[in-house]
């Protein structure tokens, strides 16, 4: 029996951060996040038991905290959404790295507090994870497409929602007399 506990620990141990990773990215607030996470990492521990194998254990974990990260989201629903500095450095994980630009970061994350959940979610478990479409339509329990086009979606809202939208074919190039380069 301690060796079951030991190895539970190891494991929970093992995919705490990206447990944790995947909370923030959905959740957003700090706090809320990090209730999230905790009540993943207990309902892995409850149901570690029922897990049969029959994908890898990072899917089946990160299914588990993609839902305790919704439902910690439907609890908090009303609750104002982060939109000011304050709230959002703290819904910045702890690690984060001010050489990597707080403030590219604390716009993500206002970013990404405005994509729709339904999109912001597999947007995470794609770019955050590096999970495949084929695993995130497997946690999400939608078809593959569903996916791609979630994800193509939730990118192009955070285009808009950061101000940095291509200029290509069939969009809106700057004019004469419009700084050209970044927009």
């Amino acid at each position: 029996m301690a060796g079951d506990r030991n190895a539970l620990d190891r494991l929970l141990r093992a995919h705490h951060d990206a447990i944790r990773a995947v909370c923030f990215r959905i959740v957003i607030d700090r706090g809320a996040a990090e209730d999230a996470t905790q009540s993943a990492l207990m309902a892995v521990a409850r149901s570690i038991r029922r897990f049969e194998g029959t994908s890898k254990f990072s899917t089946w974990a990160y299914r588990i905290a993609t839902n305790a990260a919704l439902d910690e989201v439907r609890r908090t629903r009303r609750r104002p959404s982060p939109t000011d500095d304050e709230v959002l450095g703290r819904a910045a994980p702890h690690q984060a790295d001010a050489s990597e630009g707080l403030v590219d970061n604390l716009a993500l994350e206002a970013a990404l507090a405005q994509v729709s959940e339904d999109f912001r979610v597999p947007l995470v478990l794609f770019h955050l994870q590096d999970m495949t479409y084929e695993e995130i339509a497997e946690v999400l329990g939608i078809p593959v497409n569903t996916v791609r086009s979630r994800i193509s979606r939730a990118r192009g809202q955070l285009r808009e929602l950061l101000g940095n939208q291509p200029t290509g074919p069939g969009r809106h190039k700057k004019g004469p007399g419009e700084e050209q380069g970044n927009p």
